[in-house]
Formats: structure tokens, C-alpha cells, sequence
């Protein structure tokens, strides 16, 4: 912890400063030994750009440490050492201030899955017990290299379904504030015209026309009115049903559902794999599976799943009977529980659909970008021709 202090020499000059320390008793003790008479000490809270800008680590960042910690403890350098060297090598404060914590508490005698689980915006509950098991089985290297892979695997399949989704996204933005720009301040500069020529107006052009004043007049209605939809969606995210109905709809959303499908389906069957090769046991697998899988509708399955293994009956009866489980990730599953292999099975199957995610992702993709470049243009041509066409009425009555 870190403590600002003021207070003055022997010698009468007077000094402040800051000191580390792990508690106040400590850093007067320290101060003391320096010479220093105290006049006052208080502990700073770390409200600086430094933790603002380095609130969240980067995946990429945390793969690398991962990496460069097993490496540390596979060359034979002790936890506690190893933490010390990341500690000092990571430019993240976050990640930093976490290992720092850490590295104190296995002085102290602490495990370090146990001293991880004390910081989970750093380390999640997937990584804190698979580092647990690997404590177990005296293979913390090979965990942490194989937790660095599923990091990796999970970011490159976040970054698909962020692709896919970006084009029509980034396209149905440029197509609103077009939209609005056109009513808004082109739209506008012709209803003059047309009411000084006293010409009977079409009614598709009399329609944009009023849409135009209707924008341009309660602009800041809609404004307002968008974010009360946004909060009012935000609260009702906070209802299981509402929520569990949101990710209802994701699955079944046309075209993009199937991609998010898939999606949930690799990071379901990738970390259910993890634990199970890892030793940790099923029920406990299935139990962190149903609370990162992301998914309200597959998390609902997973714990009937889980319930059904509690009562001696075979985990795959839930899935059976779901529509959001397919054929091949039921049966994968079956011949793993028979054969004792479901780890390896369940491997199967996640690099199976990441590879169907790849492939659907660049289909998507492909059948997108020509779709919303024919949306944007009716929607700009359409008000464009709204009102362009009666102009050339207009100007045949005028000849």
C-alpha cells in the first residue's frame, strides 16, 4: 500500500513524500529510521490516469504473461519468485496491483489459486480452478500454457463474430445519420420551391417531405427517446426472464443467430474440455461452464445437465431434448461418457464448430455486404428521388 506523508528533518527542514509499506505502523517505522519526525500520513487511493487507462488488460497482453509465467515456473523458479518477476515486468497497474497482492499472500503461506481468487476482474473463475487443479497435480506449467491456448482459441473466435457483425453495423450507422443529414438539411431546401410553384405534390414526396419537418423539428425527441429505450433495456436486462428471452432471440435472430450459435457452442465445448482433461471434477466442469458460457438458454441446459448427472442419469438427456444442441454434440458427448474419453470428445467438437464459425463467419460476410449496400442505397436513393422526380414535373409545367 502506498502512504503520502509530511513531516520535517532533525535539522527543521520540511519533507514530504510517499512510501510503500504494508501497513501505516510499517511506513512510520521506516520514516522514523530515516530521520524523519512525522507530522501527518495517510494512505493514497490510486485515482490516477495510470489505473484508468489500464483498467482492463488486453487479451493479448494476458496470453503473453500467462506464457512467460509457466515458462518461470517450468524452468524451476518458485511461485513466489516468478510472481516477483512478472510483477515487475507487466506495464499493466491492474495486473500489476494484483500480482503484487498475490505475492504477499504466498508469503504468507496462502495457495496460489487462493490468492488469485481475491482479484477475479483479473483472473477469472475458469483460470483460478484450472490453477487450482494444476496446484493439485504438480502440472502448474502445463496448465498455464494450455490456459494461454484457450485464451488465445477464445479471442480469435470473439474477433470472427466482431467481424461478421461489424460491416452491416458500421453500415446501418452510416445509413441513419445519412438519413437524417439528408432530411434534416437537403430535404428541407426544396419545400419552398414546391410551395411557391403551387404544383400538386406527390404523395411519396409529401410523405418525406413531412418526415423531414417531423425530424428537423423533434430531432432532440428522438435523441431522448433513444436512450430511454437504452436504459430501459439495461433494466431489464437485470429480469431473468427478460434476459434469458434476449438470449433467446441472439440464437434465432436471422442470419447472425446461426453465427452466435456456433459461437456459444466452441466456448462451451472448449472450456468444458479444459476442465475435464484437467482433472477437475465433472460436476465442478459443468458448474464453471454454466457461468461463462454466456448464454442464459445453453447455461439453463448445462444445469439440467448437471441435476441430471446428480441423479446417477446421463448428462446428455437435457440436450437430447433441446433444439439448441445439435445431433453431433449429443453423440460426441455420449461416446465420451462411455468410452471415458469426454474430454477428447468434447475437443472434437469445439474444433469442429470453430471451424464451421470460420467458414460461416466469411459466408456471412460475403452475403452482408452487397445486402446492406442495396439497403443504403433505396434508403438514400428513395429520398433522393423523392425529391428530384416531381422537380422535373415542375420544370415540363414551367417550359
Amino acid at each position: 500500500m502506498n502512504y503520502q506523508y509530511t513531516g520535517k528533518r532533525l535539522s527543521g527542514e520540511k519533507v514530504k513524500g510517499k512510501i510503500d509499506a504494508d501497513s501505516k505502523k510499517d511506513a512510520l517505522e521506516q520514516l522514523e529510521k530515516e530521520g524523519f519526525i512525522i507530522l501527518g500520513i495517510e494512505e493514497t487511493k490510486p485515482w490516477n490516469k495510470e489505473i484508468i487507462l489500464n483498467k482492463k488488460i488486453k487479451n493479448e497482453d494476458f496470453v503473453i504473461f500467462l506464457r512467460q509465467y509457466a515458462t518461470l515456473i517450468h524452468a524451476g523458479v518458485s511461485i513466489s519468485d516468478a510472481t516477483k518477476t512478472m510483477s515487475k515486468q507487466t506495464n499493466n497497474y491492474a495486473l500489476q496491483n494484483a500480482l503484487d497482492d498475490i505475492d504477499k499472500q504466498l508469503d504468507q503461506g496462502q495457495a496460489l489459486s487462493v490468492a488469485a481468487e481475491r482479484h477475479p476482474k483479473v483472473f477469472p473463475t475458469l483460470l483460478v480452478n484450472m490453477i487450482s487443479a494444476g496446484e493439485v497435480a504438480g502440472k502448474l506449467d502445463e496448465i498455464l500454457n494450455q490456459m494461454a491456448d484457450y485464451y488465445e482459441k477464445e479471442y480469435r473466435n470473439k474477433q470472427k463474430l466482431i467481424s461478421a457483425i461489424m460491416y452491416p453495423a458500421v453500415v446501418s450507422v452510416v445509413t441513419f445519420f445519412l438519413t437524417v443529414f439528408l432530411l434534416v438539411f437537403i430535404v428541407p431546401q426544396f419545400v419552398n420551391m414546391f410551395n411557391s410553384f403551387g404544383e400538386e405534390i406527390p404523395a411519396y414526396t409529401q410523405f418525406i417531405l413531412n418526415l423531414s419537418e417531423f425530424v428537423g423539428a423533434f430531432w432532440w425527441m428522438l435523441v431522448v427517446l433513444f436512450m430511454l429505450c437504452f436504459v430501459l433495456y439495461k433494466f431489464l436486462l437485470q429480469n431473468d426472464q427478460f434476459a434469458f428471452r434476449m438470449d433467446y432471440l441472439k440464437l434465432k435472430f436471422p442470419f447472425l443467430g446461426v453465427l452466435v450459435h456456433k459461437g456459444v457452442l466452441v466456448r462451451m465445448t472448449q472450456t468444458l474440455s479444459t476442465l475435464v482433461n484437467s482433472a477437475v471434477p465433472i460436476l465442478q466442469s459443468i458448474e464453471i461452464t454454466e457461468r461463462i458460457v454466456g448464454n442464459r438458454v445453453i447455461q439453463d441446459v448445462l444445469a439440467r445437465s448437471r441435476k441430471s448427472l446428480e441423479k446417477g442419469e446421463s448428462i446428455t438427456k437435457p440436450m437430447k431434448e433441446h433444439w439448441a444442441f445439435p445431433a453431433l454434440v449429443v453423440q460426441m458427448v455420449q461416446i465420451g461418457e462411455k468410452t471415458g474419453t469426454l474430454d477428447h470428445m468434447l475437443l472434437k467438437a469445439a474444433e469442429f464448430y470453430e471451424e464451421e464459425l470460420d467458414q460461416l463467419s466469411n459466408r456471412i460476410k460475403t452475403l452482408i455486404e452487397p445486402l446492406m449496400i442495396i439497403v443504403l442505397t433505396v434508403i438514400v436513393g428513395g429520398i433522393i428521388a423523392a425529391v428530384v422526380i416531381p422537380m422535373f414535373s415542375l420544370f415540363e409545367n414551367i417550359q
